[in-house]
């Protein structure tokens, strides 16, 4: 039992490096491998090297189909380019699965103590990010040796060789055995390894590694659509497609699986070598022959698996028309009428705020609904003025540009600043049972009504680029800020006079004074950028 537990100890330590080595680069270069990713996608072999060479650094195939399914979420890629990336995906962690087998025992210590160096002394830098990397290849080489070392006495247990005795026969079921292998060990690589301790050892057959070892790779498909099944529709389409390219493959091997292990037992090779071996080509051979029909597959994917309804109520984009592009005037005007619908959004989210702070939580899921709206519709915004040529631009339309640029960066991070606030309401406040004091939620209803009508002035201003409502804009925004410290003295004074309520809320209520008066800068700011135009331009507008 102690065998057992070590080695499931082992398995468990394996995913955990992969986890700490994934989630270490990816905040140091997430932006880059995102980049690289999207740039990708429009050639096939490109897409194909892009997916073995991230999935390399991040060291998981899952991670590698998790950036890759967010852009086809977001309608950034497309379905047939992001499959192309995720067989990719497929090779780079078999290549990394042969690496890793090597004996690099002795490089383990020196990557979690420099590691652990790093990133306790430096954590909040990219050094300190790149150690907690270290840690977790550390790590990773570390349960390789844990697995070898338990999986051995398990392979002589009497019990255990009369159980892989029994498999010498059916190639369906042994590949059904693996795949049921890879999925209770969660990682593939850990299934094919232990796979390669029991040939090594003369439990199971070469022929029956070689199954154990095709199964665990349609049991790493399996679990990706087990991953994806609380994903939206685009998710699920890249999962399935990962795992019926898999099912293809295994199909079409295992009839021949006697020939291939005939063929592999005369080479000079030991068997577990062999193992190791025939898991990277059969990868390699598999994800090249498949790279052709993504196309067909993507289709089949879009009619096995048909759009969220919950989808079709998210905003999308109904301004930005592509044919406009060559006319920047109306492509401007096209962008500016998209930002004015992120502020309508955003409107929405103060309205249901102040909802929440009432104690309506259900307001709060409604919140988090609508700042998906805004990230759609800035995303969309952002990528269609990418698309104008700015260098070309007059200089008044490049200021638009910018102009629209930054007001829609300043709505879509007033998004974000009110799901925050909501959560923080609903979290500290409702489900903790702590309500505001009276005058606490005047003052916080006071602020509301002042944030929305500043909003809707700011969108005033961004359109017409008058310069009298600037002016009244920016005045506003000084009256919002001796508000702000007005009933921040008031509700010192609450806590002064030992007012229950105003005490245990005390913490929430500030940060929601700070979160406001960061809401109203957001919003003010288009008044600055009306206002610093020369003379000239003022009158012309």
């Amino acid at each position: 039992m102690l065998t057992l537990l070590n080695l499931l100890s082992a398995v468990a330590l394996l995913v955990w490096g992969t986890h700490i080595v994934r989630t270490g680069i990816m905040r140091v270069y997430g932006a880059d491998l995102r980049r690289v990713l999207s740039r990708s996608v429009e050639k096939k072999p490109m897409a194909f090297l892009a997916g073995i060479g991230v999935t390399a650094l991040v060291q998981s195939s899952n991670a590698t189909t998790l950036l890759v399914t967010s852009f086809v979420a977001q309608n950034l890629v497309s379905l047939t380019p992001a499959l192309v990336v995720v067989l990719g995906a497929d090779v780079g962690t078999a290549i990394m699965a042969r690496i890793l087998t090597f004996d690099l025992s002795w490089l383990s210590p020196l990557f979690i103590f420099f590691g652990v160096v790093f990133f306790l002394s430096r954590k909040q830098t990219r050094v300190g990010q790149l150690g907690r990397a270290s840690i977790g290849l550390g790590l990773i080489l570390l349960a390789l040796q844990l697995i070898v070392a338990a999986a051995k006495p398990i392979t002589q247990a009497a019990g255990v060789q009369v159980l892989f005795s029994t498999l010498t026969g059916d190639v369906m079921l042994d590949a059904l055995i693996g795949a049921v292998f890879a999925i209770i060990s969660y990682s593939s690589l850990a299934a094919v390894l232990i796979t390669a301790t029991l040939t090594a050892t003369g439990v199971i057959s070469f022929k029956v590694a070689l199954c154990l070892v095709i199964g665990a790779n349609l049991g790493s498909g399996l679990l990706a659509m087990i991953n994806a099944s609380g994903s939206n529709a685009a998710g699920k389409r890249v999962a399935l497609g990962s795992l019926l390219f898999k099912l293809i493959g295994s199909i079409a091997i295992l009839p021949f699986v006697n020939v291939v292990a005939d063929v592999l037992d005369k080479m000079p090779v030991n068997d577990e070598e062999l193992v190791i071996f025939f898991h990277v080509f059969y990868n390699l051979i598999r994800c090249l022959v498949m790279v052709p029909f993504a196309d067909p597959m993507a289709r089949l994917c879009r009619r096995m698996i048909a759009d969220d309804p919950e989808n079709e109520m998210h905003l999308k984009p109904k301004h930005l028309d592509s044919s406009a592009l060559d006319t920047p005037a109306l492509a401007l005007a096209n962008a500016s009428r998209e930002t004015l619908r992120i502020g309508d959004v955003v409107e929405q989210m103060i309205e249901s705020f102040n909802k929440v702070v009432h104690g309506d939580l259900r307001e709060e899921r409604a919140v988090r609904r609508l700042d998906d709206d805004v990230d759609v519709l800035y995303t969309a915004i952002k990528l269609y003025l990418a698309r104008m040529p700015k260098e070309d631009l007059p200089e008044d339309d490049s200021r638009r540009w910018a102009e629209i640029i930054e007001m829609a960066l300043n709505l879509e991070q007033a998004g974000d600043i009110i799901e925050r606030m909501c959560a923080d309401v609903a979290d500290k406040s409702l489900t903790a049972r702590r309500a505001f004091s009276a005058e606490g939620l005047e003052e916080l209803q006071t602020l509301q009504e002042q944030v929305l009508y500043n909003l809707r002035l700011s969108l005033s201003v961004f359109l017409s680029h008058d310069v009298t409502s600037a002016k009244r804009l920016r005045r506003s925004k000084h009256r919002f800020r001796i508000l702000i410290r007005r009933f921040s003295h008031a509700h010192v004074e609450r806590l002064h006079l030992q007012n229950v309520q105003s005490i245990e809320t005390s913490s929430l209520h500030l940060g929601l004074l700070g979160d406001m008066k960061r809401l109203n800068s957001l919003f003010c700011a288009v008044a600055y950028t009306v206002l610093d135009q020369p003379d000239d331009e003022r009158e012309e507008d």
